[in-house]
């Protein structure tokens, strides 16, 4: 029954990590939409900035 204590400090250990975990965050309301998306605009698609080039990323595929 050695293990018991270990088992209980483990435990404690990982409800503490748990609770700042969940305690991590911004509190309060959501911000407002962009202007973009209150002018009923496609805002599903990012906009292409002119002069920019696209440079595909490794994980794009799994996107």
């Amino acid at each position: 029954m050695k293990s018991l204590p270990h088992l209980v400090r483990l435990t404690a250990v990982f409800a503490v990590i748990g609770l700042a975990a969940a305690g991590c965050g911004r509190k309060g309301d959501l911000d407002p939409p962009s202007a973009a998306a209150s002018k009923g605009g496609d805002v599903s698609k990012p906009t292409k900035q002119p002069g920019t080039v696209d440079k595909p990323f490794l994980l794009d595929p799994l996107l």
